[in-house]
């Protein structure tokens, strides 16, 4: 087991639609149930706040990085330990399509298994919203 908190692990796919049509689809954070399940199946505005009240990990507040043009979709998410998660995620223009990058750290304490469960998670996640995307 990792526990120094310091690992991370770059998880993306590529999306066969233009980087702002990503962007403005997975900025919207009224979509998140739709795609991303680690998050929870509902979602609500609270302030400059979300909360997800049936996320897996119980009752969390996500806050997300303002609208930008760079493509950043970083967001905090707050446990129901008081403990706050940042998640670095960016859109990335690659030819007529895009790059979803997540970047998943390991936080201290977190066990070889359960590091392996959430790059599971993250990576299905973004499957979900490949598939979303192109379908449309």
């Amino acid at each position: 087991m990792n526990s120094t908190g310091r690992e991370s692990r770059h998880l993306g796919v590529h999306i066969d639609r233009t980087a702002a049509d990503v962007y403005a689809y997975a900025s919207d954070p009224a979509h998140l149930p739709a795609w991303a399940h680690g998050l929870g199946a509902t979602i609500e505005k609270a302030g400059h706040e979300w909360i997800a009240d049936s996320s897996p990990l119980g009752r969390v507040v996500v806050a997300f990085t303002p609208p930008n043009d760079l493509g950043v979709l970083d967001h905090h998410v707050t446990l129901p330990s008081g403990v706050t998660v940042h998640n670095p995620v960016r859109v990335i223009a690659d030819g007529t399509g895009s790059e979803v990058v997540f970047t998943l750290r390991r936080q201290p304490g977190t066990t070889d298994a359960d590091f392996e469960r959430d790059a599971d998670m993250v990576t299905a996640d973004l499957a979900r919203l490949k598939e979303l995307l192109e379908s449309d």
